[in-house]
Order: C-alpha cells, then structure tokens, then sequence
C-alpha cells in the first residue's frame, strides 16, 4: 500500500460512522466512554415528544457547545435581527414598573429619577453588550463560559443563582400582567387568574426553543412602541416635571444612588444569558457588530421604558385624583395612562402584557438550560422538563407575592446586581489579565480536568459579598457604610469593589501552585 493509499484509508470514515460520531466538545476526556454518542437523537415515540422534535427543532444540542457546522450563516439582516430582538425584549412592562418606583417609592423629582434611570440602564446595556460576543465567539452558553473563570463547581453556583434571580423576575412579571389583565377586566378577572394566562403563554413559547420566541422578539417590538406612543400622548400631559422633591440633600443622594442601582440590576439581569442567544451565530461574527446591536437595542427598549414609568410614577405621586382612583399598585399606575381612552385603553393594557410575555420568556428558556448545567441526573433531563417546573415554582410565587410587588422588587433586584457585577469582574479580569496571551480551548467546556479549580474565583466570590453586605440598603438590613452614606445602597459597587482588588492575587496564587 503506498503513501496515497494510507492517507485515503486515515480519511475514511469508520464502518458504523451512521450510528455514532465522535462528541468533539469530551475529546479531552479521561473517560473512554464519553468519546462516543449518538449521532442522532431517537425518534420520538409519543405524540407530545414528536411535538416537541418538531418545533423545537435544532434546540436538541441541550446546554453542549454548538459547532461551527450547525450555526446559521450571517447574512445583511442580522444586526438587524439582533437589535429588535433585545429592543423588544427590554421594551417590558416590568421595566415601566421599575421606573415608578423612581418617584412613588424612592420620592425622586422627574428629573432626578429619569437622569439617575437612564445612567444605570446605560451602564448594564453595556455589560449586556460585553457579554454577548461570548456567544458567537464560544458556541457555549453564558454559565458554560463561566467555568473558564470561575471553575467547574462555582459555576454552578452561578447557574442556581441565576435560576433564581430569572424565578424572581418571572414572577414579578406575572404579577404586573396579572393586575394588568385584572384593572382591564373591572375585576371580574382575577389576579390569580391573569398570572396563570402570562405564565401559561410564556412557557408555551420559551418551550419550544430559541429558534421560535427569537421570531417572535423580531415582531413583538412594533405593537409595543404604539402602545408606548399611546401612554405618551394620554398621560404626558399629566407628568409632573416641575414639582420638587420634599427629600433633604442627604435622602435625596441615596435615593438617587439606589435608584441607579435598582436601574442597573435591570441590564444585569440580563449578563448571565446575554451570550445565550448569539451562539447560533458564526464564529467570524464581528464583536463589535454584536455589542453595538446589542447595547443600542437594550438601551433604547429599557430607557424608554423606565422614563415612562417615572412619568407615571410623577402622576401618582401628585395626584391625589389618580391615586385614589387607581390607588399605588403597578397594575393600577399603569392603567393612568390610559384613563381617558375607555375601551381602547384596555386593548392598549392588554398589548401591555404581551409586552411581558416577550421580557418573560428568554429567561423561561435559559432557566431550562441552567438546570442542566448543574450536572449529575440533572444533566439528563430535556431542557423543556425544566422550562414547564420553573414556570410552576415561579406561577405558585407570583400568586403568593402578589400584593407585595414593591417590596419584592426593591429587595429582589438589588440582589442580582450583587452576585452578577461579582462574576463580571472575575470574567473581565480573568480575559484580560490571566488569558490575553494564553487563550481558550473551547471544546473543553465539559472536561472538568483542564478548567481552573476555581479557588481563587471562589476567595474572592466571598470577599466580593462581604462588601456587598456591608454597602447593602434592604428592608431586612441596612449595611454599616450605606448607614455612613445617608442609606443609600453601595452593594454592587463595593462587591465590584471587593471582587476587583481580591481576584487578581488569588488567581496568581492558584496558577502558581496548581497551574490551571
């Protein structure tokens, strides 16, 4: 046999390659038996598994890397298509609720709380926008990435963080689409009622995949920005730009700090499924292209959005017609928007909601996949088994927190801008300091033996949330410092802070004595 021969038969393929290919994403692996998988997925037998085939069609990757071969060519459209899908997904309801907290809870001047919204939402769109080349760039989800920073077992503490903080918000969006759908009805809707409808709707969409809600995020924008054209023309003659605030000039910085940071926990919530939705994308995909689509399409969906809540905030706040009319709760805020309209109103509530089951169900989907990256039996499941338990966990929620959502919203998004600006910065720091020469090897994303230990990620972890307890403004506590600043809430910056300062010797520590 000469040379050509021998090349020929190293470039045949082996005799069963119809029943199995090689999983390129374990090739580093120890364990023989991960070196071989299916190549395709069995035929599903009952009628609801062929449903789910169907339309979830190229979603049975489940949380594995997505290879070269199986992304989808970039064509002239697709900035576009990136730009309208955060635009409608950040064009929320939920995010007009945060606005009136600016001037109902926080006692904020329109001026004040538009200024200090738009800033925080500036600052998370730009953390969006970071984390999202990862996407193209790795074929791995966001918390699939993490391991290359944080290890093997603290991302996976990330993941269950992530649950919950995607449970929280999932919940709140019931909530206001609940009351919503309640107010429209005159009451003879329940609330109870009108969260199972947005749940129930949310999870039918996020169940089938990516592929179907990002289509359905390409078009969910235009009835939104109507309806928000809508509440301008009705209720902006209402807003309330002159009337000052009754805070002294120590209540009054607080405020405005904690509602920069309640409006930054907004893009944060975001950063850990930013990457999530771009891995079906090239590799050669141009970063900036993916930030710019990114950072613009957020920030104009969530700035527009959280300025409409605090002009409805204003209304409410110095009305005593309209709050007692429609009383504090945001189901009832929002509906001043539409208080001369009749029944053309309440269509426009209704698109409201709709409006939520958009912001609602990415996160729906991406809660399915940090299920199974939590490993072990979990990691066996399909993702739409853990996309329909979370929608139960979180409706059950809503239905208990419903008279409540102010409060839960003021301690709850606060939390998430902990843990994310912490996991962040170890991200930032780990790519620009520890890998900008060495690089990644991105098929080893399951193999636990060439991923950091995760030590130092862990230390600093810590570290990071011991300056976010102490910089901490909650109901339930009140840190030392935020008591020094006038109680203003410094949690995420100190946790950056803390994070930033400690990882960076903790990493060289770990490389030096372990070596990965």
């Amino acid at each position: 046999m000469n040379s050509t021969d021998v090349e020929k038969a190293q470039k045949q393929p082996p005799e069963n390659h119809e029943q199995f290919e090689l999983d390129t994403s374990a090739s580093s692996s120890t364990e023989a038996v991960d070196l071989v998988k299916p190549a395709k997925n069995p035929e599903p037998k009952s009628l609801w598994q062929k449903c789910i085939a169907s339309l979830s069609a190229g979603e049975n990757s489940g949380m594995g890397r997505i290879s070269e071969e199986k992304r989808e060519p970039v064509t002239a459209s697709t900035t576009l298509h990136m730009f309208l899908m955060w635009f409608s997904m950040s064009l929320a309801t939920n995010n007009i609720v945060v606005g009136t907290m600016g001037t109902v809870v926080l006692g904020l001047s329109f001026k004040d709380a538009a200024i200090s919204g738009i800033m925080g939402c500036l600052l998370g769109c730009v953390i969006i926008g970071y984390i999202s080349t990862w996407g193209h760039k790795t074929g791995n989800r966001t918390l699939i990435t993490a391991r290359y920073c944080m290890g093997w077992y603290p991302s996976k503490v990330c993941c269950v963080l992530n649950i919950f903080t995607n449970l929280g918000y999932s919940m709140v969006n019931s909530v206001v689409g609940g009351q919503v759908l309640s107010v429209v009805s005159g009451g003879h809707l329940s609330v109870l009622v009108g969260i199972v409808i947005v749940a129930v709707t949310s999870w039918a969409m996020a169940l089938f995949g990516m592929k179907i809600f990002a289509l359905y995020e390409r078009i969910a924008w235009l009835p939104q920005i109507l309806v928000v054209c809508i509440m301008v023309g009705s209720a902006g003659p209402h807003f309330n730009f002159d009337d000052a605030t009754s805070l002294s000039a120590r209540e009054l910085t607080a405020s405005r700090l904690t509602f920069f940071s309640l409006c930054l926990a907004i893009g944060l919530s975001w950063a850990p499924l930013a990457a999530d939705y771009y891995v079906y994308y090239p590799s050669n995909t141009k970063s900036w292209q993916t930030f710019t689509a990114t950072v613009l399409g957020s920030l104009q969906g969530m700035g527009i959005s959280v300025v409409m809540g605090v002009g409805l905030g204003s209304v409410i706040s110095s009305s005593a017609y309209y709050a007692g009319k429609y009383g504090d709760s945001p189901g009832g805020v929002l509906m001043t928007a539409y208080d001369s309209l009749g029944g053309f109103g309440k269509f426009c509530a209704v698109i409201n909601v709709l409006s939520l089951v958009a912001n609602n169900t990415p996160g729906c989907y991406s809660m399915g996949i940090n299920f199974q990256q939590l490993g072990g039996v979990f990691g066996k499941i399909s993702r739409p088994f853990f996309t329909t338990l979370a929608t139960v966990i979180y409706t059950a929620c809503a239905m208990g927190g419903r008279n409540m959502l102010y409060e839960v919203f003021k301690s709850f998004l606060p939390l998430i801008g902990y843990w994310v600006i912490m996991y962040v910065v170890i991200m930032i720091e780990e790519d620009l300091v520890f890998r900008r020469t060495k690089g990644y090897d991105w098929t080893t994303w399951d193999c636990r033996a060439k991923l950091p230990i995760g030590l130092a990620a862990t230390g600093s972890f810590f570290i990071g949330w011991a300056g976010a307890v102490v910089g901490m403004s909650q109901a339930f506590y009140t840190g030392p410092i935020s008591e020094m600043s006038g109680g203003g809430d410094l949690g995420v910056w100190l946790g950056a802070a803390f994070t930033a300062v400690s990882f960076p010797p903790l990493r060289v520590l770990e490389l030096h004595f372990i070596g990965r």
